[in-house]
């Protein structure tokens, strides 16, 4: 049985690096254009925000009898 080879359908082929970097720059220079203004983070700098407190974890270890 001779026909098209099966593909995956749920498989989707990424944009070229060029094309993502391409439109990066132009969405980039629409939104100075339009008034944005962009400001350098310096490097290991996160905006984001825990909103869990520190997590005390014991492994193996049962509670002590007082």
């Amino acid at each position: 049985m001779a026909g098209k080879p099966k593909t995956c359908p749920t498989k989707k082929t990424q944009p070229a690096a060029s094309e993502t970097s391409l439109s990066i720059a132009e969405q980039t220079e629409a939104f100075v254009k339009s008034g944005g203004t962009i400001n350098e983070i310096k490097s290991g700098v996160s905006g984001q925000q825990s909103v869990a407190g520190p997590k005390h974890i014991s492994l193996g270890n049962k509670p002590r009898a007082t």
